[in-house]
């Protein structure tokens, strides 16, 4: 090979190629998480690396990131970014190879002397081939290795086992697809041989004429061996899977859940049973699943006599009861929303487990989503009649965003034990950390006595002597609330809050009390729930990591003459 001008060529081409190469992957893993609800590689190594990251780092992640709907897009993007800048660098050494294959001394000979245009032939495909079926497989194998605890993940609901599978199969077309599209753009760019004159002629000489195809493949080597013109219809192609892909990308994003994730219920607009479009929302996904019921199961094994897997409407003939159960979030803090109540209908889990035969020295239940996510609780809690398999909410079907169709209900316990879109129910003999947990929280699950203010809007000031309804919130989780208290001189006396909706046992208890200011100044306010049980909300503050918050919600007011 005359210079390094060739290779320079190649390499430039073979990264162009290979991003053009990346785009069609990436709208593969698009179209299939669009119309089959196989989750795209961005969704996948996020679930697989986000219970990795330490509590407090996550926190820390996410104030730095902007939100955690911000965090979530920027894990996206910088899939998305990788998956491109890999696919780059397997194109260039692909071309970089195939640049090679093609130089003066790796040409093949006819039996009648004439060179061969391209490798010399053989049982053994050429160097450039056997590194794209091994950078495709390798890129495969390596997706496999890394993501397979979140393989079973599926949008439309479709049993682990099956899921796994799907998912797989899903993520090799992606990558036979970037390598299929590498390989047709290389041979595109190749320029066509062209009969020369020489060959031609029926009189001219074998060596004649294999002189004259070598000096032109020379020529062609040594000037550009891709061709401009056809670049530039590659790289319309490109654009056009750009377009593509980034048209699925916002279809996609239409369905995120941006717009309603880490909604908060809170203010003087209160309800004792939250509607269903307000009820708080906190979920790790990007996109929520969208389930097919018809392809949904539910499983109950692990150490079990009678392994059960039912369909939804098997379910819905078992006997179900209603039940008033708040839930709420364990990065609440004492004064946010994160925490909704609602009537729910459904099947007790127990029924389901004690109908699977459980065996001696079960542990704990490990409760896993068709998202990939999956947290675990005690035996015990699993067993208790109020901890159900819900499929409604407030007389509706289960809203998506919910955890259409079953979603599990654990009253007592932070909401991210209540697993939404469950699919299996797997018996345990040993503690086993879910999503969570994996990045140290807890671990104490178990709800703290709180309460807070809803109103009035102590951003306004008040007048002296003027009765003003201090109103709020409280909450024993499956204790109930039997005394709120108020203080509005720093906490020297505590006085009775009215509870105007007590509640059940399972819910929260909206309070209200009347307070008439006596003199200007500012004045200290603060709250404090008793629960059921007769604990005493605490003082002490403590923040959200890893056991959530605690301690009481003090709020300033301002008084003026």
């Amino acid at each position: 090979m005359r210079g390094r001008k060739p290779l320079i060529t190649a390499l430039v081409f073979g990264l162009f190629a290979g991003v053009v190469a990346a785009l069609g992957m990436t709208t593969v893993m698009l179209v299939l998480r669009t119309v089959a609800g196989i989750p795209t590689a961005s969704e996948l190594v996020g679930d697989r690396f986000a219970p990795l990251i330490p509590a407090r780092d996550f926190g820390g992640l996410i104030s730095w990131a902007g939100g955690y709907n911000e965090l979530k897009q920027l894990g996206v993007l910088s899939v998305l970014i990788g998956q491109v800048l890999t696919g780059a660098i397997g194109g260039a050494i692909y071309f970089l190879l195939r640049q090679l294959e093609q130089a003066p001394s790796g040409r093949a000979r006819d039996a009648d002397g004439r060179s061969r245009k391209g490798p010399i032939r053989g049982r053994r495909p050429s160097a450039s081939t056997a590194f794209l079926i091994a950078f495709v497989s390798a890129l495969w194998l390596g997706a496999m290795v890394l993501l397979w605890p979140v393989l079973p993940t599926s949008a439309i609901g479709l049993p682990p086992s099956t899921a796994r599978i799907v998912t797989a199969l899903g993520l090799l077309v992606s990558f036979m697809a970037y390598g299929l599209i590498l390989a047709f753009v290389a041979r595109f760019l190749a320029p066509r041989s062209r009969p020369t004159q020489v060959e031609a002629s029926a009189a001219t000489t074998a060596t004649a004429t294999a002189t004259a195809s070598d000096a032109a493949a020379d020529a062609a080597t040594d000037g550009s061996r891709y061709l401009p013109r056809r670049g530039v219809l590659v790289g319309a192609a490109g654009v056009g899977l750009l377009a593509v892909s980034g048209g699925l990308l916002r279809r996609l994003s239409d369905d995120a859940t941006f717009a309603y994730d880490g909604l908060q219920v809170r203010g003087p607009d209160i309800e004792p049973i939250t509607p269903n479009d307000r009820f708080y929302v906190v979920t790790k996904n990007v996109i929520d699943p969208d389930v097919d019921p018809g392809v949904w199961r539910l499983g109950v094994t692990g150490l079990v006599d009678r392994p059960l897997t039912m369909d939804l409407a098997t379910l819905g003939t078992m006997q179900a009861i209603e039940q008033e159960t708040t839930l709420m979030c364990i990065s609440n803090s004492i004064s946010a929303g994160l925490m909704s109540n609602a009537i729910w209908r459904g099947v007790p889990l127990s029924t389901l487990i004690d109908s699977a035969a459980p065996r001696g020295g079960v542990v704990e239940v490990l409760c896993k989503s068709v998202d990939g996510y999956s947290d675990s609780f005690s035996i015990a809690k699993a067993l208790e009649p109020t901890t159900l398999l819900a499929t409604h909410m407030n007389g509706e079907p289960l809203p998506r965003r919910h955890g259409f169709p079953v979603r599990l209900l654990v009253p007592g316990l932070y909401g991210e034990k209540s697993v939404k879109w469950i699919t299996e129910v797997e018996l345990v003999g040993e503690d086993v950390k879910g999503f969570y947990e994996q990045q140290g929280w807890g671990p104490d699950f178990v709800i703290p006595p709180r309460s807070r203010f809803d109103g009035p809007d102590f951003r306004k000031p008040f007048k002296v002597g003027q009765p003003v309804r201090l109103h709020g919130t409280a909450f024993g989780a499956d204790r109930g609330v039997e005394l709120v208290e108020v203080t509005v001189d720093g906490g020297t006396t505590w006085q009775p809050a009215r509870l105007d909706y007590p509640g059940s046992r399972l819910s929260w208890a909206l309070w209200s009390f009347d307070w008439r200011p006596a003199a200007a100044g500012e004045a200290r306010l603060a709250v404090r729930a008793t629960d059921g049980e007769g604990n005493v909300q605490d003082a002490r503050g403590r923040p959200v990591v890893p056991e959530g918050a605690r301690g009481h919600h003090v709020v300033t007011a301002m008084v003026r003459a």
